[in-house]
């Protein structure tokens, strides 16, 4: 078997133990030598990271730029983007156990990879790698990975929502050596225009700026050796691992010993219709030990809704690094007391033939999962104010494709809607409205006018999406709402990556709500600058739009596949979901809902159907003894409606859905599979 098993991958993930050589090495830093280095480490990182934002097409930010020690560990990094930060070692470890004597590891070499099956998130997700050389000696490893928006494959994009195996999806590139003596092949570079040839310019200048970042890493580092030694180098990195993984152990053996579980669902495989139980996780937390077992989630399918383990590992980072490790290296040696389950065949850890293009999808659940185990285990901690809802983690995609109005061919996604969902509750605030992409939490929604000059479309307008973040004693955040259209073009190609239209896969956090589904929207049949130019006073505005002030709305599932879209004839309503809630929203101060209601982000039925709060629209104020009474009512019903487990159990256990929704599911309701998945 070439490629890596899926138990390879995980122990990739482990650091390597230490030799003898770097054990003495470790002995030569000094604690006020080692503080110095451990920030130089961290400015070369950021050094590389600005080389990165300056040189690559993309702009909203997820990217990775990192180093290694020579064994291939992850020592520390300069993140956009958590998700990517897990996947280098895999990589380089795989390279020195299989080239290092054909083709080689030499200075000035550089590897590249995407396939997931050697341990990537999925194939648009892209990795540039070098060693670094000091004296002929190997003493480290550079990589910078992003995001890139085209592979060749069967629908703009580069995540297909058609794909049914890896065969349907375009650039699949195992390590592969693509560059010499600090030079770029050229051959290569043709190769990823001819992939690429529907952005062709986004493609290969992105090419070029992973490897020149790993380059620039690269050449601080060897700087660093001119200066301190490679010894230094060496004993510092491995120190950094040591420092990292003891904080790491520090912090969870002051949470409580116990077992957390959450299940998470959603409804569709890309364009498959149905429930799917897209994760169950269960955290058994020991001493100063995580281990996070996947047994129970549904089974893989014929979609590319799957992702290979490294992948949802790569998701959990997301939230670890961002809430738990936030103060912590990204290392290695941070997920040293982290160990996982993955059994085979589940859409977590799917069979080698699988289509893993939309993987972030799938690792919704795994990424919502995450939150609301680990804010339930920290939360009788000291850390409890920390403790947090997880995000939107909605992740709905639009992405269009075609010929410019500068005559240009491009293929991208709709970037802003991504970039404002809302995140969860806090337990002591609300979340942070249209916070941000979930992937990335150092990204940023680009600029509106920016959008416009780049790609033919017009944005009338972008705003808060009332009633978006889920009710309680602290709300969700508000996502966004955006609406677009074809502009100075006749046509262009449009689809959606989306799976919430029915479910919505985050879990509250001890009551309350999750945030609402998002369907896709659409008003037709319509000339979109004759409708604004004769807007008189009217509003336009996301309620308008619903309301059919400016047309008949038209509503579908949010993920749709490609078609074409003809400029000013078609206006399309784009959502970002907003995050989970913290605690029963009966207990929400009724100032907060006023304060929301003056702001436009809770709505009059909102405030008088969930919160219960008695609002006068004609003063705008709140008639605090109104709603107390309101909710006094509201709790006796509750009362009223409960009924002993007991009871309630034989009852619920008869239920199910229908036959028809389970086709992804699997087996009702353990999610077992039903037969196996074929692909030719």
């Amino acid at each position: 078997m070439s490629y890596p098993t899926v138990e390879e991958k995980l122990n990739s993930l482990k650091v390597t133990p230490p030799s003898d050589y770097e054990l003495k090495c470790v002995e030569k830093v000094s604690r006020g030598a080692y503080e110095i280095a451990v920030q130089r480490t961290a400015d070369i990182l950021d050094e590389g990271y600005e080389i990165f934002m300056r040189s690559s097409m993309g702009v909203a930010g997820d990217s990775i730029v990192a180093m290694f020690t020579a064994a291939g560990d992850l020592v520390n990094a300069s993140a956009g983007t958590y998700l990517h930060a897990v996947i280098p070692p895999i990589v380089i470890k795989y390279v020195l156990k299989k080239y290092r004597d054909n083709p080689g590891i030499n200075d000035g070499d550089i590897f590249y990879t995407n396939d997931a099956l050697y341990g990537g998130i999925r194939n648009p997700d892209q990795t540039a790698i070098m060693p670094v050389f000091h004296a002929g000696q190997l003493v480290a490893w550079t990589a910078a990975l992003s995001h890139t928006t085209e592979t060749g494959v069967c629908e703009p994009g580069g995540m297909p929502l058609s794909a049914t195996s890896r065969f349907d999806e375009g650039m699949n590139l195992p390590p592969i050596k693509v560059g010499q003596n600090f030079r770029l092949n050229n051959d290569i570079i043709e190769l990823f225009a001819a992939l690429g040839i529907r952005a062709e310019a986004n493609v290969t200048v992105d090419l070029k700026a992973r490897c020149t970042t790993a380059d620039r890493v690269r050449t601080r580092l060897v700087e660093m050796c001119n200066r301190e030694g490679p010894e230094f180098v060496t004993g510092l990195f491995r120190r950094m691992l040591d420092e990292a993984e003891s904080g790491a152990r520090k912090r969870l053996k002051t949470w409580p010993d116990g077992v957390y579980r959450c299940v998470t669902f959603s409804d569709a495989a890309c364009l498959k219709r149905g429930l799917i139980r897209n994760c169950y996780l269960t955290m058994t937390k020991k001493a100063d030990h995580l281990m996070i077992d996947f047994t129970g989630t549904s089974p893989e399918n014929l979609s590319s809704n799957n992702a290979h383990p490294q992948a949802v590992v790569g998701h959990l980072a997301n939230y670890i690094y961002e809430y738990v490790f936030h103060d912590l290296p990204i290392s290695s040696a941070t997920f040293a007391p982290i160990d996982f389950i993955f059994p085979e065949a589940i859409c977590l850890s799917p069979t080698p033939r699988a289509a893993t293009s939309n993987a972030v999808m799938i690792c919704i659940g795994a990424m919502s999962a995450i939150a609301n185990t680990v804010s339930r285990a920290r939360f009788p901690s000291q850390e409890w104010r920390q403790a947090t809802a997880s995000m939107g983690n909605g992740g709905n995609a639009p992405v269009i494709a075609g010929t410019s109005q500068w005559q240009m061919p491009f293929a991208d996604m709709i970037a802003y809607t991504i970039n404002t969902e809302g995140q969860g509750a806090r337990c002591t605030h609300d979340g942070m409205d249209a916070y941000g992409f979930p992937w990335c939490a150092f990204g940023r929604a680009p600029d509106v006018e920016s959008m416009e000059n780049e790609f033919p479309m017009l944005v009338p307008f972008s705003q808060h999406w009332p009633d978006s973040g889920g009710y309680g004693r602290f709300r969700g955040s508000c996502g966004t709402a955006q609406f677009w259209s074809a502009h100075h073009v006749p046509m262009l190609f449009f689809l959606s990556i989306a799976d919430n239209s029915s479910v919505q896969t985050p879990q509250p956090l001890f009551g309350g709500y999750a945030p609402p589904t998002i369907p896709g929207l659409t008003i037709k049949d319509t000339h979109v600058t004759e409708m604004l130019s004769k807007l008189g006073t009217g509003t336009l505005d996301f309620e308008a739009l619903i309301c059919g002030d400016f047309g008949e709305l038209t509503t579908e599932p949010n993920g749709r596949s490609a078609r074409p879209i003809a400029g000013d004839k078609t206006i399309s309503v784009l959502m970002s979901t907003g995050g989970a809630r913290y605690r029963d929203p009966l207990d929400r101060d009724p100032a907060s809902v006023h304060k929301d209601m003056i702001a436009g982000l809770c709505s009059a039925w909102s405030a008088k159907e969930i919160y219960k709060v008695a609002w006068d629209p004609i003063r705008e104020r709140v008639d605090v003894a109104a709603t107390e009474k309101l909710r006094t009512e509201d709790r006796r019903a509750r009362l009223a409606r409960g009924v002993p487990y007991a009871k309630f159990e034989p009852n619920w256990l008869k239920r199910s859905p229908r036959p028809e929704a389970l086709d992804l599911y699997g087996s009702w309701p353990d999610a077992r599979p039903l037969a196996p998945v074929i692909r030719p």
